[in-house]
């Protein structure tokens, strides 16, 4: 098993048993929150981020997915309206992970995302659910685990049937017959970051207090309450999904906008061009 499959249990064992589908936030005084601030060297959050978007470029960055092919195409449609009231020259957007798993499309949505966006420059980044079927590839002992968030809607989009108690080893076999080339060369390529002006994009978070150069893999991908919790500047705006929550989440240091589509119908993206900051949903 690689190393650092272990993320996978670690993950599952701690969440969501404490937290929910959404997660709580604590019920904190601001004073509370400047007095922790003070005790340990890093400010509250207490404004709107102020990120910026060099000139000329507009970014949208699109929340998890999850096999909900018919949700990127409604906020797709959304999309292109704000992008034709744009001036800018250069149309960049970001995918923050999780393509597969929990919804019923993952092998329609891969699709449609190589088949790409017009005007548009893709960036696609790696999330959790995407590297742990890579993992399952190299070993399928990971299935039962895989099949616990999510696996078994992603083989049923491939054509395969995993029963209970089957040889897990027969089905990645079977899911590697199905697996279009293409399919695993876009899974295996996938980023971990994305940065462009101010702002940061990954799928999970970043360890606080860590350069981008020293952020794990891990962590970039699996990320939580450390990252969550902090207060302090990552030098960046990190815009990041993993977690959902009921609607975006705005902080000084990070922007959230995993908004559980595959569970809520409720797609979520983040458009920014400059100073400005629009959140469009399929809601």
């Amino acid at each position: 098993m690689a190393s650092h499959s272990h993320g996978i249990y670690y993950d599952l064992l701690k969440w969501p048993v404490n937290r929910g589908f959404w997660r709580t936030p604590c019920a904190i005084s601001v004073s509370s929150l400047k007095i922790v601030a003070s005790l340990f060297g890093s400010k509250a959050p207490t404004s709107r981020p102020t990120g910026r978007i060099p000139e000329g470029r507009l970014v949208v960055a699109v929340g998890d997915l999850h096999g909900r092919l018919d949700l990127l195409e409604r906020l797709w449609r959304r999309i292109e309206d704000a992008a034709r009231q744009s001036s800018a020259r250069e149309r960049i957007v970001v995918f923050l992970g999780d393509y597969i798993d929990r919804g019923p499309q993952s092998r329609q949505l891969i699709d449609r995302l190589l088949a790409g966006f017009a005007g548009f420059q893709a960036i696609f980044l790696k999330g959790n659910h995407d590297d742990t079927l890579l993992q399952f590839l190299d070993d399928p002992k990971l299935g039962e685990v895989w099949r616990n968030f999510g696996g078994i809607e992603t083989l049923r989009s491939y054509g395969v049937e995993q029963k209970s108690g089957a040889d897990w080893a027969q089905t990645r076999a079977e899911l590697l017959q199905r697996l279009p080339p293409e399919h695993l060369k876009f899974l295996q390529a996938l980023r971990l970051h994305y940065a462009c002006g101010d702002y940061l994009f990954v799928h999970a978070g970043v360890r606080p207090g860590l350069l981008l150069e020293h952020q794990s893999e891990q962590d970039l991908l699996w990320i939580r309450d450390e990252f969550l919790d902090s207060t302090m500047s990552f030098g960046r705006i990190v815009v990041h999904g993993h977690t959902p929550e009921r609607q975006p989440v705005v902080r000084a240091n990070r922007i959230g906008i995993d908004t559980g589509a595959y569970m809520t119908g409720v797609l979520t993206a983040l458009v920014l061009e400059g100073r400005t900051q629009k959140f469009l949903s399929t809601n």
